[in-house]
């Protein structure tokens, strides 16, 4: 009886030390995982997470006939910052200093000729900006050469620029009011 009775303790405590060792590798992956999403968020920028509300990849208009480009929340981010050191001056919260009666809305974008409301129209116009109408050149706006900004950095301040002007409050607003 003493044998059999110390193998269902050894048993027991057996299968109590795996239930543990098991606990405790879970607690360490579970624990290295939430580390590694804190990190993700925290290259989130606070404007595009807070603002625009991205926390998952979105799927922007890329030519205006139906295809369509995903984009991340760091990507958005990482056009948040272009937009920043590149943009800023001239665009502050989507309006144009130079020009106020072209602002940066959604609508304003979308009556441009041509529009400017998907991805690759914001980047053909970074790339040789013409005026309103596309009717010229201007001046206004710096021309982003492709050693200046790569091809998906530019398509990255295109996806920030239209989700901004479809989700940020007050954004490309054209009158000012206290």
């Amino acid at each position: 009886m003493r044998t059999r009775f110390g193998t269902v303790l050894g048993k027991r405590m057996l299968s109590r030390i795996l239930v543990r060792y098991i606990s405790c590798i879970l607690v360490v992956i579970l624990v290295l995982f939430s580390r590694s999403l804190s990190a993700q968020a925290a290259n989130i920028d606070s404007y595009v997470r807070r603002y625009l509300h991205i926390t998952e990849q979105i799927t922007l208009d890329l030519d205006g006939q139906g295809n369509t480009k995903e984009f991340s929340p760091q990507q958005l981010s990482d056009g948040k910052q272009l937009f920043a050191t590149n943009c800023i001056n001239c665009h502050v919260g989507g309006a144009t200093l130079p020009d106020p009666e072209v602002s940066l809305s959604l609508t304003k974008l979308k009556q441009a000729t041509p529009p400017r409301d998907n991805i690759n129209g914001l980047v053909v116009f970074m790339r040789q900006p013409m005026t309103y109408d596309g009717s010229e050149e201007t001046y206004w706006c710096r021309q982003v050469a492709p050693r200046v900004l790569s091809q998906q950095q530019v398509e990255n301040l295109a996806a920030f620029v239209l989700t901004a002007a479809k989700k940020a409050p007050g954004w490309g607003t054209e009158v000012f009011s206290n």
